[in-house]
């Protein structure tokens, strides 16, 4: 039994909830899809504690972005990016501080698993964009519709299950190709024999499914089980609100999940 989280994006209030539910599951393995940090105002404190709850955490284009230089960002990501290096470099600790910046240098972009999920042999990669480009590729829930060849391409480099986050839509790809959201999956997907999938763990720090509550999967057996969870996003935004290197935007948009 594990959990995966993603796109946590600074955001400790929705962070704590998810670990905290995970830890009242007792769960105690957790791997991340990365973008630990950018868009909120706590970068540091997500670091410390993905740094001490998780197993592993694949690079994220946030994390690349704090690491070495924001490409294809908009004004308020990028401006998050810079912000987020200052605070990350000024920290008086020396010892935390270079731990911080070890642990995101020597991330892989892609990590794979070999187990077995109840009486299925799984091979599970995870990353964080998609499976062809790990860092920075959008595999939107649409292009199962607008561009199929995408996702046929994409599946040609899946060898069973790939976990991806980055658009912060969770939700499950079948190489039909087609796209289950978790409410039509009924919250779980399981998985069967040799049934190859792309899911999308969702976002903890800031969905964008019009549901503003945290996102996160855990599996048990052969089934991924989605979860929703309601965390304060008011003091998130707050927190955004009162840094002036932070866009608004990045606050306003955890109150609806945009």
């Amino acid at each position: 039994m594990f959990a995966i989280i993603s796109d946590i994006h600074s955001n400790l209030e929705a962070l704590t909830a998810v670990l905290a539910d995970i830890a009242k599951r007792g769960i105690e393995t957790i791997y991340c899809l990365g973008d630990v940090v950018g868009y909120a105002a706590n970068p540091t404190e997500c670091l410390d504690l993905v740094m001490e709850k998780t197993e592993s955490s694949v690079l994220g284009n946030h994390d690349y972005a704090v690491l070495y230089e924001p490409t294809n960002f908009n004004l308020g990501a990028e401006q998050a990016s810079y912000w987020t290096r200052e605070v990350l470099e000024l920290d008086q600790q020396t010892g935390k501080r270079d731990g911080r910046w070890r642990y995101l240098g020597t991330q892989q972009m892609r990590w794979t698993l070999e187990t077995k999920l109840g009486d299925v042999k799984a091979h599970l990669d995870f990353v964080h964009a998609s499976p062809r480009k790990p860092i920075n590729e959008y595999v939107f829930p649409d292009d199962v519709y607008t561009t199929p060849g995408k996702i046929n391409a994409l599946f040609e480099r899946v060898k069973h299950i790939c976990f991806i986050g980055h658009t912060h839509i969770p939700g499950v790809f079948l190489e039909d190709p087609d796209f289950y959201t978790p409410a039509e999956l009924g919250d779980v997907y399981p998985i069967i024999g040799d049934e190859k999938a792309i899911v999308n763990v969702g976002s903890v720090g800031q969905p964008r499914d019009k549901d503003n509550r945290a996102s996160y999967v855990y599996i048990i057996d052969n089934e991924v089980h989605f979860v929703r969870l309601e965390y304060d996003y008011e003091t998130a935004a707050k927190k955004i609100y009162e840094t002036s290197e932070l866009d608004n935007f990045e606050g306003d948009r955890l109150f609806d999940g945009r």
